[in-house]
């Protein structure tokens, strides 16, 4: 309403009264009539939100079924082989990457991400955290193909030139950007499930003759575990499902590692394989098909590990009272 902001605060005031005044001489079904707009839109989006989830998971099956019946469930998912130009389809050379990058990036991302949050929630000054937050902020609102490029010029070739590899697109770059990449999304999550635990709780535990560190340990991380818990599936979640960084570095040959936990090798994940042969695939082929079902196959992981996150955050709300 326009007209508002010619008026001075009192009148504004007197409207905003004489606005309910107004309501409460309506009949109760009236009265009601605006949570009830809110409540029909509020169940709209969420109904919509599902719908959208169906219809993804439709469209993505209806496009895998070819693929599928053609090669076979088992031979999809199990095959040791990923070989496009003579339609071998097997899944598991991209399993076993993902799995590797993810595992790694998770590690470095942990290491970093949830010590810094405990410094920022418990421990730092005015001045540090007036610096460090809004760096961390910047660093979260970068694009991801900034992280991919600055990967491929400062990343790549260190690596390269620090374990005498031929190349230095490997597993092991791509887990280190994909590390990197997430530190602030963890540590946001963090820092919020730290701060929201109660003030009482903290000086419960001080009063009792326990440290800093010791309140930090044994009370302020217990009580935010469910927090901490949702930051890091929601961060695997991320890690598998980046795509541009992670094809720039990690190689994109779809092989397993020869041994398995050789991380120098080149490799492909669910994502790089989309991103990096589906622009060139004809339309309607098996390879188009097989490429779907990769996307399919991605899909019921993250939809997996969001599953799990939700019972092991209600699991540990139920024991430590999570906040």
């Amino acid at each position: 309403m326009p007209f508002i902001y010619i008026l001075n605060i009192d009148k504004v005031f007197i409207l905003h009264n004489d606005f309910w005044d107004c309501m409460s001489v309506l009949p109760p079904a009236l009265r009601r009539l605006p949570e009830r707009i809110i409540e029909s839109v509020l169940l709209i989006t969420a109904v919509t939100s599902i719908v959208l989830m169906i219809l993804i998971f439709s469209y993505l099956i209806r496009e895998s079924l070819p693929a599928i019946y053609e090669v076979g469930v088992l031979n999809l998912v199990l095959g040791e082989k990923w070989h496009s130009a003579g339609n071998i389809f097997g899944m598991r050379p991209l399993i076993v990457n993902t799995l590797l990058v993810a595992v790694l990036a998770l590690a470095i991302n942990m290491a970093v991400g949830i010590p810094l949050a405990i410094y920022l929630a418990e421990l730092s000054g005015p001045r540090s955290r007036a610096v460090l937050k809004p760096t961390m902020e910047l660093l979260a609102g970068v694009p991801s193909i900034v992280y991919g490029f600055l990967g491929v010029i400062i990343l790549v070739p260190y690596l390269g030139n620090t374990f005498d590899m031929l190349t230095g697109r490997s597993i092991l770059a791509g887990a280190i950007l994909l590390g990197i990449m997430f530190i602030p999304s963890i540590t946001t999550i963090c820092e919020d499930a730290l701060r929201a635990v109660p003030t009482e709780f903290k000086e419960g535990s001080m009063a009792l003759g326990a440290t800093r560190w010791q309140t930090i340990r044994h009370v302020v991380l217990p009580a935010a575990s469910s927090g901490i818990t949702a930051a890091v599936l929601l961060n695997i979640g991320n890690i598998i499902g980046e795509t541009m960084a992670v094809l720039l570095v990690v190689g994109n040959i779809a092989r397993i590692p020869t041994p398995i936990y050789d991380v120098f090798d080149r490799g492909a994940t669910f994502t790089s394989v989309i991103a990096g042969e589906m622009g060139e695939v004809a339309h309607g082929s098996l390879h188009y098909h097989a490429l779907f079902a990769v996307g399919l196959m991605l899909l019921i992981i993250v939809s997996i590990l969001s599953m799990i996150g939700d019972l092991a955050r209600e699991r540990i709300r139920r024991r430590f009272g999570g906040y």
